[in-house]
């Protein structure tokens, strides 16, 4: 069995979504070439089975030769046998090649979704990125996964187009010029499938993305009695899109007869024609045998060429929507000639702000407006442009990946993710029981683990829903910690917990972090006064700084805000 997914996925093509599925394919080419042989020897054994039948039957009835009996049966055996072990082999090519299409686009999306960062919900819609992870990836699997028995429909229609030629030019004809026919057909109904297909898939991302905003706000929703008002308006776009669901299906039910009939009807006049041969002596039972036998076979691979228009138009959809994600361009990019950040404790200056932050300490910032505080951090992280020094040296002229080594932001938009709890918390593996049992401790999150049955080995669900809003937030607290990274900026980190409990938080995140720099945007007084430093900002701008018994003593604005929580 081969390994999947890959390490390496590749560099997609992303310059239409034919050259997508194209640089695909040339990524898997040598299983996607095993599947095309495979396909062809499993689809032309399939057809010449009732040609060697044909013969058998005029070597009893016409020829009266069993030696001749004898190595027909003999070949219809090994057909048989070629045609079994081949269609297993196709099988497990075509499977492999739709789980390697799928995942490499699965792969190429996430990075290219981490690589975004804080771009990706400003230009695109959750619901349209969980469509794709939904059921895109699976239609471009299937494009994937039709070329095996596609290839070998194109080779047995042509095979058998020459052997009847060679026993009947009019069946023969018949043959090769029924096909495209049948082909056209079948054709004319796919692109108004194609533009149906595409509408619904949009119409699909958006209803996801309102289901996405209306279960994430749920609470908001209820506590302003807008629940009824929303709920309304999804069901009324879900009756939309069920519509135009219907819509799409007519266009694929259509095609779907017509990949029945069409066959079917070519099928008829072949054996018809066959027939009339016979009578006129112009052929033998034994090869109007094989001419109904092959004419019903046919069915196989026509309906193979409308199974694969079908799937190459789904494909081509699907990966047009992955495009959409690909072709996005992040708001901060590296620079060309990188310089490395100080590997030593370093000051961290936000300019814009005035805001700096001093090595080895842990500093709080207040601002009057909670918008401020978060545009500020975002700075911080350069996950928003702006002029910010680390040591002196500029985070625009350092890799992000860099900034991401020296500086975590963390802030309340912080998801759980599925999984063990433990790995939940510790996702790099980088601290050992202990550790991490410090961290929950710090984070006052002991009495969340001591409830759980199976304590650090639960399992957490999406989103961490099992857990209240304090406890999820407690979790994601200590999940920072854990990471040690050399400048923590931890956003509003106790905004969801009682007053206890954030006594006990900030009491203990000095000693936790001690050594490391630290910054926490708040507007609690038990967080600030453990603080050993305080930034007041207003209007974007720091215009005090010093301890916050100092401040509370000197500054009637920031006395002002500060004592309007604790009220």
């Amino acid at each position: 069995m081969r390994p999947l997914p890959v390490a390496d996925p590749g560099i997609p093509d992303d310059r239409s979504a034919t050259r997508y599925l194209w640089w695909l394919g040339k990524q898997q080419l040598g299983t996607i070439s095993l599947g095309v042989a495979f396909g062809i020897m499993w689809m032309v054994s399939g057809a010449l089975l009732p040609i060697v039948l044909g013969n058998g039957i005029d070597a009893v009835a016409v020829q009266r030769d069993p030696e001749a009996l004898a190595w027909w049966a003999g070949a219809f055996i090994l057909l048989a046998l070629v045609q079994t072990l081949s269609g297993v082999a196709r099988h497990r090519n075509a499977v492999f090649n739709f789980l390697s299409g799928s995942f490499r686009t699965v792969q190429a999306t996430i990075k290219r979704t981490n690589d975004l960062g804080a771009t990706l919900p400003k230009r695109m819609a959750t619901g349209e990125v969980v469509a794709i992870g939904a059921s895109d990836t699976s239609h471009i699997g299937n494009a994937l996964d039709i070329t095996a028995r596609f290839s070998g429909a194109v080779i047995t229609v042509v095979t058998v187009a020459i052997i009847l030629l060679s026993a009947s030019l009019k069946l023969g004809l018949v043959v090769i010029l029924g096909v495209p026919v049948a082909l056209l057909i079948i054709g004319t109904l796919v692109k108004p499938m194609h533009q149906r297909q595409v509408a619904y898939r949009h119409q699909q991302g958006e209803l996801t993305g309102r289901a996405v905003d209306i279960v994430s706000g749920l609470r908001v929703l209820r506590g302003i009695g807008g629940e009824l008002v929303f709920s309304q308006r999804f069901r009324e776009e879900s009756q939309r899109l069920r519509e135009s669901g219907v819509h799409a299906a007519k266009v694929t039910s259509l095609l779907e007869a017509a990949q029945m009939l069409v066959p079917g009807l070519f099928m008829t006049l072949v054996t018809w024609l066959g027939a009339r041969e016979v009578i006129a002596g112009a052929i033998t039972p034994g090869e109007l045998v094989s001419f109904y036998g092959v004419a019903i076979f046919l069915v196989v691979p026509l309906r193979t060429f409308g199974e694969a228009l079908d799937k190459f138009t789904r494909g081509h959809v699907a990966a047009s929507r992955v495009l959409k994600v690909l072709r996005l361009q992040p708001e901060i990019n590296d620079p060309l000639d990188p310089v490395p950040l100080p590997s030593i404790p370093a000051t961290l200056v936000d300019v814009k702000s005035g805001l700096t932050i001093r090595p080895g300490i842990m500093t709080a910032l207040v601002t009057d407006r909670p918008e401020d505080a978060a545009e500020i951090a975002d700075r911080l992280g350069r996950y928003t442009d702006g002029e910010v020094t680390l040591g002196g040296v500029s985070l625009a002229e350092a890799t992000r990946a860099a900034v991401r080594e020296r500086i975590l932001v963390s802030d309340n938009n912080s998801r759980l993710f599925t999984g063990v709890l433990r790995e939940e918390l510790d996702p790099r593996a980088t601290g050992d029981e202990e550790r991490i049992m410090e961290a929950i401790h710090t984070a006052s999150a002991g009495e969340i683990i001591d409830a759980l049955p199976e304590g650090l080995d639960a399992w957490v669900a999406e989103r961490g829903r099992e857990f209240s809003g304090g406890q999820q937030q407690r979790l994601r607290l200590a999940r920072a910690l854990m990471s040690d990274a050399p400048t923590l900026i931890l956003v509003e980190p106790t905004s969801a917990v009682d007053a206890h409990t954030e006594a006990r938080i900030a009491s203990r995140l000095a000693g936790f972090r001690a050594g490391k720099t630290t910054l926490i945007t708040t507007t609690s007084p038990l967080v600030l006064d453990q603080s050993a430093w305080v930034a007041y900002a207003e209007d974007g701008k720091v215009i005090a700084e010093g301890t916050h018994k100092e401040l509370l003593a000197s500054e009637p604005r920031y006395r002002a805000v500060v004592t309007r929580e604790e009220d």
